[in-house]
C-alpha cells in the first residue's frame, strides 16, 4: 500500500522549491497572513516523480476544484487542515474529509496509471 501522505509531502517540498514552471504562486490566494517563510527544507521527490504526481493532482482539478484546492494549500503551502476550515468556514471534519477524498483519488490515479515512483523505490 502506497503512503500517499509521504508522497504528497515530497511533491510539496518538489513544486515549492519552484523552478518547474507549473504555476504555482508563492503564498495560496487569500493566506498570505497565514504563511510564514520557513527556513526548514523540506524533502522532496524527483523531477519524475514530481511530474507524474503534478499529473495526478491536475486530475483532480477537473474533478473536483474545491479538494485539489485543499491539497495544494495543505501539502504545498504547509497550511494546516484548522486554518484551511477557519477561512473556509466550515469544521474542521469536513476539511479532513475532503483532503482524505483528495489522497484517495490522487492514489487511485497512480495505481491505474501502474507506476512505482522512484521515492517508492529508495524508502
Amino acid at each position: 500500500m502506497r503512503d500517499i501522505k509521504m508522497l504528497l509531502e515530497r511533491w510539496g517540498g518538489w513544486a515549492a522549491a519552484g523552478q518547474h514552471g507549473l504555476g504555482y504562486a508563492s503564498v495560496a490566494a487569500g493566506f498570505r497572513g497565514l504563511v510564514h517563510a520557513r527556513g526548514v527544507k523540506r524533502p522532496v521527490c524527483s523531477d519524475n516523480d514530481g511530474m507524474i504526481l503534478d499529473g495526478c493532482i491536475s486530475r483532480l482539478m477537473k474533478v473536483n476544484k474545491e479538494q485539489h484546492d485543499i491539497l495544494v494549500a495543505h501539502y504545498l503551502y504547509q497550511i494546516s487542515l484548522r486554518s484551511i476550515a477557519r477561512r473556509r468556514r466550515c469544521a474542521d471534519g469536513t476539511v479532513r474529509k475532503q483532503i482524505q477524498t483528495a489522497e484517495g483519488f490522487v492514489c487511485g490515479v497512480l495505481s491505474a496509471l501502474e507506476c512505482r515512483l522512484e521515492c517508492e523505490i529508495t524508502d
